[in-house]
This record gives structure tokens, sequence and C-alpha cells, in this order.
């Protein structure tokens, strides 16, 4: 189909970009990287009055750490996140996520910030960033707020916290402690497919091998991203043997809430939530101290 008519505006700066969308409000739509929007706008699922364009914003392509903190400019593109020797040494839970994001064509313009602010439950960057506890930089006209992720997302499939007038600018992760570790697997019915299920784990253990933080982050078992925060209490304060991973295995599927459909029915969904948790916890102990 045919997209409908639209006005095509490019910013040339954050602050125009911040500009159009107060002038125009909730009849502007965001064109980033655009694999997620050009599709909805073919199918008219979305009819936006307005596009703007913010793919020459070039201050917002931007990895470094500072103050304890990984600082990610929201138009990164996924193949540079892919690419990174900081992702790839520091974080490599985000290199899991980056290199399973559909193919290497998508990757080349996705953005990290699209995939976020596009709310898709069926995308992987947003288990991931619940699991390491990110929080987002919003800007609008009066300035930047800063938003943790587990308020970024709403109780509806899409949908985020973001005003109409303010801009997804940057994303921001705690710097990794001493011991600590995490890894997203994701089951798809091919390369480059959205996921039957995916999960996002990550640890952090203290001198006698306890766990002093988890954060668990699930892919397309529900109507949004879920944190798995019974699980994750589970996890806190135990020695990560697999008994006690296994108990948390079973628990974050316990809070998955899929539903059947194509990529199959609600309880083969919920097992793969099972063995994929226990998987991602393993290899995010193995990474806690010092495996890969």
């Amino acid at each position: 189909m045919i997209p409908g008519p639209f006005d095509y505006q490019v910013a040339s700066s954050v602050a125009e970009a911040i500009a159009l969308l107060d002038q125009h409000g909730a009849d502007a739509k965001v064109l980033a990287g655009g694999h997620s929007l050009i599709p909805l706008l073919r199918f008219r699922l979305a009819s936006p009055a307005v596009l703007v364009d913010i793919n020459r914003l070039r201050d917002l392509e931007y990895m470094q750490e500072a103050d304890g903190t990984l600082h990610i400019g929201a138009l990164t593109r996924e193949v540079d996140l892919e690419a990174s020797d900081l992702i790839r040494r520091r974080y490599p839970i985000l290199a899991d996520t980056a290199r399973v994001i559909a193919d290497p064509v998508v990757r080349n313009w996705a953005t990290i910030g699209g995939n976020l602010a596009h709310a898709d439950p069926a995308n992987d960057h947003p288990a991931t960033m619940l699991a390491l506890g990110a929080q987002l930089v919003a800007t609008g006209p009066t300035g930047q707020r800063l938003i943790p992720i587990e308020q970024f997302f709403t109780d509806s499939s899409f949908e985020t916290t973001l005003q109409p007038n303010e801009l997804l600018t940057e994303i921001r992760i705690p710097a990794p402690a001493e011991r600590s570790g995490g890894a997203y697997l994701k089951l798809e019915r091919k390369v480059g497919d959205y996921a039957i299920a995916g999960v996002a784990a990550y640890v952090v253990l203290d001198g006698a091998g306890h766990v002093t933080y988890a954060g668990i982050g699930l892919t397309n078992v529900g109507p949004t991203p879920i944190k798995a925060r019974a699980a994750e209490q589970l996890l806190r304060g135990s020695t990560l043997d697999d008994a006690v991973i296994a108990q948390a295995a079973r628990q974050a599927a316990a809070e998955a809430q899929p539903v059947s459909d194509l990529r199959g029915p609600a309880d083969y969904k919920r097992a793969m939530v099972e063995t994929l948790t226990m998987r991602a916890l393993r290899q995010a102990r193995s990474r806690a101290t010092g495996g890969a």
C-alpha cells in the first residue's frame, strides 16, 4: 500500500526537532532508522500529518563512559554498537542484543533510540535495558528529564511515557561493577526474525559470590516488555547456583504473558522463557566470574 499524505521536515538540530514536535504535537512522528515506522505508514496503521527526520543530528551518535555511566546517543546505529570494542569488552550483553536485531542491512541504519521509543514488545533492546536498570534522557521545550527504564513503557503496546513534544536523546547505563555479567538470548524462527521469546539477564556478585543485583527482562511474551521482578528477588542474596537459577527461571516463565500465534502456542513460549532464562543466567554467572 501507499502511505497517506504527510509533510516532511528535516531537523538540523535537536532544538529544531523539538520545536517541530512542539508545533505539531501528536500529529508528528519522528523518523530515525525508519524500519519500524515506514511499514506502519505503508499499511496506514500510522498516519501522521508530519514526519520529522532527525538523521542529520550527528551529535546524537556517540558511545562514551563518564562518571561511572555509559552514555549512548539515541541515534547510534545498531551496527556501531555491534562493532564497538568498548561495548564488546565492557558491555557484552549489549553486543549480544545488537547482533541479533534483524539482519546486517537493517542494523546499518536502525538506531538504539528508535528500538526503544517504538516500544514494540518484540524489540530486543527493551528487555536488555530493563535488566541493566538503564535510564533514558527525554529532551523537550523546557529541558531534559531522566526516565528510569521501568517507567518508560506504559501498560499498552507501542506506548511510552514520552510526551508528544519530547525527543529521546540519550540512554544511560550504569558502568559494570567488578564482578558483574549479563547475557541476552533469543529464540527465533529464522535469522533476522522477531523473537519467539527472548531473555536478558544481568547480575552483580559480591566478594563471597552472593548476588547483590539481579535484572531479568523478557522479550515478546506479553503486550509490553516485561521486567521479571519476582524472579529477580529470588536471586538477590543467593550464591547463584544451578538450583537457584532453575527456580528463578521457573518464576520468570510464570511472569511471562505469552499468547498463541504463528510463532507458537503460549505454553511453548513459556517453556522457552524458562530455558532461555537458565541459559542467560548461567552465561551471566560465567561472565561475572571471569568467563566468556
